[in-house]
């Protein structure tokens, strides 16, 4: 709801009508976006595990039954009626061979659902030789996979202490014992012991002696003296134990329960809990029979019919209580590593659950955690009692697809959903992400699951680990083949989310041909632009560092499909389909042949100039893996190659160094191809600039009279003169270096590769500095290879005398190099570069052989890339590994971020009112010193934070805050052009001409300007850790910009309501620049012959354009014209520098200007001539004009500051500091009103900065 002083525009805007501006909500913040905030780096992720470090399979399965049917075993006595049921036969219902021979085909039977294509071996009351005999043979066949020994000792004794169990002689009169000692040496590793008598807890605690017994044995005997039946000793690590009961505990004997209850539960877990259900629930449910239990119709393995229901039910359950239960690793070699191990122990969970309620306790070896109370099972017995109702109540059809089905996964989903709704990584992984697994088989509740899936993943990337934990990847792999067109979105969503968590996954993809799924999202147009978005991330991840990849990639058309979208609206899409471009042919010469048939590159140059800095870099990036790295390349392939490099040079002037650095990348790799063109290069202009100084030395010396040692600064600065005359004043030129980086065009020749190293040398010297470190150490290499492989030639010494002139430094030489003659090691460091005619003769220096060159080329090349690499790739990726759907920080109306940022908005309306009451009480004088400092150097700039209770102040060196309540400095800001001219006294400071507080209605950033056209925007700048001021971007502002001694140098105007900045200075051109976008929105002659002094806008009208000039004249430009045809108005009533433009704000705003001679003048846009004027006194050395307030300041040049009215009336003078023997004020170098309170900050001459406000009787609010 808009306040009472605002009102809703047109276009939705809320405009505050009592200040003039939009409202704080509605402005828009510059420079925050995700590529201002950290490193371009891409994610630190740590990976899990989830892939099975070997899968295995039980390939080999011993069946012993050891039953002797009929005859009871003599250590057992028991009851009757007792257990009689074997595999579901009662024995005693036919002879005991048959009964035999039909319980172990039963068993066969029972594990065959299991795992059907194992070796099944049954060996029937067998004797010691046919054990070894059938164990041997498993393990042989087996070699490295598992075999499953599964031993029904009920017709036999106990397990004795000794480790043994029993089988029977040839006869069977009587019971031999067999030693597990024997048995673990016959079947090897990795094997499954299942072990279904009493006391079969005591086998697994001695199997575990004896492996410890053999691995010492192991280790002690050499391997040549082991028995090839001995060679793979048994380990406990591969070898997996099932015992029925502990070490003193009796199989139950209950007659409504199967004799082999624990084998019952490992093979037909759903048939046991059943029947344990009805003969616990009978009596709560009427009608409840045990008969019901076998006549529940279906197949197991048809999920559609009730039957194959209750079986995925509990599969899901048991997974689900392994899952919570388990660590991580041992649930991945128990239930993920061999489907029929994995099988055994989710029926291994039900065997313990069962056989607990009769007072046996399974045990396994590896150990598991009790499960058999977990809350899962209530779900269980839930779906079980659903079943059965239905059975007492109405009859079922023989098919079983005629019932009502189970609420269990929908009713699992929305558990999901309730967790999701809440989750964070901070609380216990959802339970229910293994029963969304198992979803995904289902048709009518698939693209629910997958939604929430989705949403899961997308929480982070410990979300896709854990997914992929639990086993999801096969499943979502074997999706990809259905044709659904509701699933695409969801599942080019997960895929995503996977891949870009673990890239790895790629190569499962190609292998399925899962890339053409995504290929067929992506040529869908009609798609949305989001999901062919991430269509395009997967592919340019299934073909990153993947040659297969490519190859698929490519021969399924994706140039074609890319370059046919890249004029799409959505931005993200353009960058994607740029980044898979640049894989599909990175180090592939077929796919960039086919891309220089489809004109890629000529395409993509389009993208050039998009709106988007992340597009930009993308264009670039994708453009400099088009050029050829192949060895043999054709006339044709440099020709492309030359027009990519044309393309490239033009981005040299991009505002992002996001794009500029992916611009060093580039033409790091186009030296490395071409490395010899730029040797040549630059071997050619340093010959060049020889002659030229050689040139210059023999007719300094034929004109000049002998010098004495120590020439006058005079003339030191007419011998070092730059050739070129500043037309924009009468100001001192300083001395301009030559260098092998000077411009090239003054040079005999101008090629892509003079192009280029033109730009290296520009980029080497940007004011971001990654950006320039970068693009030196491509400089360096290429100047280091030049050297090194330069012919021999004869080296001479230059001998500067005291009567020589001075020569412009080389590159090699230090720019601060004092006249005279230099030092001995700098004149060898530049003798490889100068040759003058007359010096001495040196020695030929020595070169490398043609052998070595030859042998160090390639990795010379190399070496260039190596330096000059980023991770745009890899941070462009860290896009889909965040949250996608959760909302904004700054957003949430719950996080802590939008708290402070309402506070901050009611903090700057609090200042606004204040600002109105002092307007409302008028402002009759403005002397009251509240603010006084000494600062380190003559101030060139200052700016007040208009919202906090802090002042800037710029000197040409540094930018130092200060806190004006404590009167104390917070903080200070280097300026890097200072510091890299700091010891160079020829070279004056590239001084800070500008500085202004963007985004200071929210979180300030703080720009400031030099006069060598760069501007550095920094963050955290009130931070007393150096480490923690960030710079956000720097860029050349204006590179147009000439450099001279008495200048205005760079001078800006922030409009934060359009987010533009406007530039001029030292130039004949306005440029805007769009700092959303980061990007150049056009440039404005100026149409005079000087220098832009000052610049005003409307930025609400958005369209009057004020600059002030230093011939005096006032010009005035419409933005909404062509900008060769936009000034609308030339004002020349000056007739010196102008200090000052301002337009009041408002509907009818008026136009202010001040001139250096002291003349004041307004005007009304709609006339040619000043409305009204005053002159001061004296003249002037400094203005400005209060935004709100009917109030001018004016520095003078006789020491004194007036503030007037704009009629002209003095409100007040200072000649002096305010306090007891107060001394006189200096000249003011710089000034600035407060936007909104009337307080105005002045620095002066003689290094202070003071503070004055009106008279202090408004009470505070």
């Amino acid at each position: 709801m808009a306040a009472k002083n605002t009102v809703s525009t047109e276009n939705g805007e809320i405009f505050d009508e009592s200040e003039g501006e939009l409202v704080d909500s509605q402005l828009p913040v510059a420079c925050h976006e995700k590529r201002h905030f950290g490193n371009i780096e891409g994610s630190k992720l740590c990976l899990q595990c989830w892939r099975m470090k070997e899968r295995m399979k039980t390939v080999s399965v011993a069946l012993v039954l050891c039953l002797n049917v009929g005859v009871d075993p003599p250590d057992v006595v028991k009851i009757s009626p007792c257990a009689r049921m074997e595999c579901w036969i009662d024995p005693h219902t036919m002879s005991p061979q048959k009964a035999l021979e039909t319980i172990g085909s039963n068993l066969q039977k029972q594990y065959e659902r299991w795992q059907p294509k194992a070796r099944y071996k049954q060996s029937l009351d067998p004797t010691v030789e046919e054990m070894k005999k059938l164990c041997v043979s498993l393990r042989r066949n087996a070699k490295e996979e598992r075999v499953l020994f599964h031993y029904i000792g009920h017709g036999v004794p106990k397990p004795t202490s000794n480790g043994e169990i029993w089988v029977f002689n040839k006869s069977y009169t009587q019971y031999i014992p067999l030693s597990l000692y024997d048995l673990q040496i016959w079947m090897g590793s990795p094997s499954i012991y299942v072990f279904d008598c009493s006391n079969a807890g005591i086998i697994i605690d001695l199997f575990k002696t004896f492996t410890t017994q053999r691995e010492q044995e192991s280790a002690q005997t050499t391997a040549a003296q082991i028995n090839t039946e001995q060679s793979v000793p048994s380990s406990i690590k591969n070898s997996i134990l099932l015992a029925a009961c502990g070490s003193t505990e009796n199989l139950p004997m209950n007659p409504d329960l199967p004799a082999d209850l624990f084998t019952s539960c490992l093979t037909t877990p759903v048939k046991v809990a059943l029947r344990w259900y009805v003969l616990n629930n009978r009596s709560l449910v009427p009608g409840l029979t045990m008969d019901m239990v076998d006549k529940i119709p279906g197949q197991l393995s048809d999920r559609r019919t009730m039957l194959g229901e209750l079986n995925w039910i509990f599969t899901a359950i048991t997974d689900t209580i392994a899952w919570n239960l388990l660590p991580r690793e041992l649930f991945q070699k128990l239930f993920r590593q061999d489907l029929l191990v994995a099988s055994l122990f989710r029926n291994f969970l039900l065997a313990e659950r069962i056989m607990r309620s009769y007072n046996c306790i399974p045990i396994s070896s590896p150990k598991l955690p009790s499960s058999h109370q977990h809350y899962m099972w209530q779900a269980w017995d839930l779906a079980l009692d659903l079943c059965l109702q239905q059975l007492t109540l109405k009859p079922i059809s023989p098919d079983g697809m005629t019932f009502i089905h189970s609420p269990f996964f929908a009713e699992q989903l929305t558990a999901f959903k309730v967790w999701l709704d809440y989750g964070t990584e901070s609380r216990r992984p959802p339970e229910q992400l293994p029963i969304v697994l198992q979803v995904l088989l289902s048709q009518v509740h698939r693209v629910r699951a997958l939604d929430l899936l989705g949403k899961f993943l997308d929480l982070g990337s410990w979300a896709v680990n854990l997914a992929l934990s639990v086993g999801i990847f096969p499943y979502v792999l074997k999706l990809l083949q259905s044709s659904a067109k509701e699933l695409r979105p969801l599942l080019v969503f997960i895929w995503a989310k996977i891949l870009a968590v673990d890239p790895s996954c790629q190569t499962d993809l190609v292998k399925d041909s899962g890339h053409k799924y995504f290929l067929g999202l992506l040529s869908e147009t009609t798609a949305a632009p989001e999901h062919r978005t991430m269509a395009a991330f997967v592919m340019a991840i299934i073909m990153n560092n993947y040659a297969p990849g490519r190859e698929a990639a490519l021969k399924d058309n994706t140039i074609s499909t890319c370059l046919e979208q890249l004029s799409d609206p959505n931005a993200h899409l353009r960058q994607w389909l740029a980044l898979c471009l640049a894989k599909v042919w990175t180090n592939f010469d077929n796919a960039r042949w086919c891309g220089v048939r489809d004109r890629a590159h000529e395409k993509l140059s389009k993208l050039l100039s998009d709106p988007e800095p992340e597009v930009r870099a993308a264009t670039v990036f994708a453009l400099g893996t088009f050029v050829s790295r192949s060895p043999d390349r054709t006339d044709h392939s440099v020709a492309v190659d030359v027009n990519v490099g044309n393309l490239l040079v033009t981005c040299i002037t991009d505002g992002s160094p996001l794009v500029r650095k992916e611009l060093v990348v580039a033409f790091g790799g186009y030296v490395s191809v071409y490395i010899s063109q730029f040797v040549n290069l630059v071997k050619r202009i340093q010959e060049e600039e020889k002659e030229r100084m050689a040139m210059s030395l023999d007719m300094a010396s034929m004109f000049a009279p002998p010098r004495p040692v120590a020439a006058s600064s005079h003339q030191l600065s007419t011998m070092t003169t730059s050739p070129s005359t500043d037309s924009l004043g009468d100001e001192r030129l300083v001395i301009r270096r030559v260098s092998s980086g000077a411009s090239i065009t003054g040079h005999t020749f101008v090629t892509v590769y003079s192009s280029m190293w033109q730009a290296l040398n520009e980029l080497a010297a940007d004011p971001h500095p990654q950006v320039a470190v970068m693009a030196k150490s491509v400089v360096d290499a290429v100047k280091k290879k030049a050297s090194t492989t330069a012919r021999p030639r004869q080296v001479v010494q230059a001998v500067v005398t005291q009567n020589n002139h001075s020569i412009a430094s080389s590159p090699s030489r230090p720019a601060n190099m004092p006249l005279g003659t230099p030092p001995q090691n700098m004149m060898n460091a530049s003798s490889n570069q100068y040759s003058i005619n007359h010096p001495p003769r040196k020695v030929f220096e020595k070169i490398p052989s043609s052998t070595q060159l030859e042998e160090n080329k390639e990795e010379d090349n190399s070496s260039i890339t190596d330096k000059v690499n980023t991770q745009f790739f890899e941070w462009s990726c860290r896009y889909f590994s965040e949250s996608l759907m959760c909302l904004k920080k700054d957003h949430d109306p719950e996080s802590k971020a939008y708290h402070q940022r309402q506070y901050r908005f009611l903090r700057n309306a609090r200042i606004r009112s204040q600002g109105r009451e002092q307007m409302r009480a008028g402002v009759n004088r403005l002397d009251d010193q509240m603010f006084v400092n000494r600062v380190n150097a003559v101030p060139t700039a200052i700016k007040f934070h208009p919202y906090e209770n802090f002042l800037a102040v710029a000197d040409s060196y540094n930018v130092s805050f200060w806190d004006l309540e404590q009167g104390t400095k917070v903080s200070e800001l280097t300026n890097p052009a200072a510091l890299e001219r700091a010891s160079q006294p020829l070279f004056r400071a590239s001084r800070i001409t500008s500085i202004d507080f963007m985004n200071p209605h929210d979180i300030a950033l703080f720009m400031f300007c030099t006069e060598d056209g760069a501007i550095r925007i920094y963050r955290n700048f009130l931070s007393l850790n150096e480490y923690e001021r960030e710079l956000v971007t720097a860029f050349k502002g204006l590179s147009e910009i000439l450099p001279s001694e008495r200048g205005s140098g760079l001078v800006t105007e922030w409009e934060q309501e359009t987010t533009t900045l406007i530039t001029s200075g030292n130039a004949r051109i306005i440029r805007l620049w769009d700092m959303q976008k980061e990007t150049k929105i056009c440039d404005i002659s100026t149409g005079a012959d000087s220098c832009v002094t000052s610049l005003a806008s409307d930025p609400l009208g958005k369209s009057l354009l004020i600059a002030g000039c230093g011939d005096g004249s006032v010009r005035l430009f419409d933005r909404r014209l062509n900008p060769a045809e936009c000034r609308v108005m030339t004002l020349k009533e000056h007739n010196s520098w102008v200090l000052k433009v301002h337009l009041q704000r408002g509907s009818e705003g008026k136009i202010v200007s001040a001139c250096c001679d002291g003349d004041i003048r307004f005007w009304d846009p709609r006339f040619t001539d000043s409305v009204r004027k005053f002159n001061t006194p004296t003249p002037l050395s400094s203005v400005d004009i209060h935004p709100r307030a009917d109030i001018i300041a004016c520095g003078s040049t006789n020491q004194c500051m007036t503030a007037y009215s704009p009629t002209g009336t003095v409100l007040s003078t200072v000649k002096y500091h305010e306090g007891f023997l107060g001394q006189r004020i200096g000249n003011a170098s710089c000034m600035s009103f407060h936007p909104y309170l009337v307080k105005l900050a002045t620095g002066s001459a003689d290094c202070f900065v003071s503070i004055y406000t009106t008279a202090r009787n408004i009470p505070p609010l």
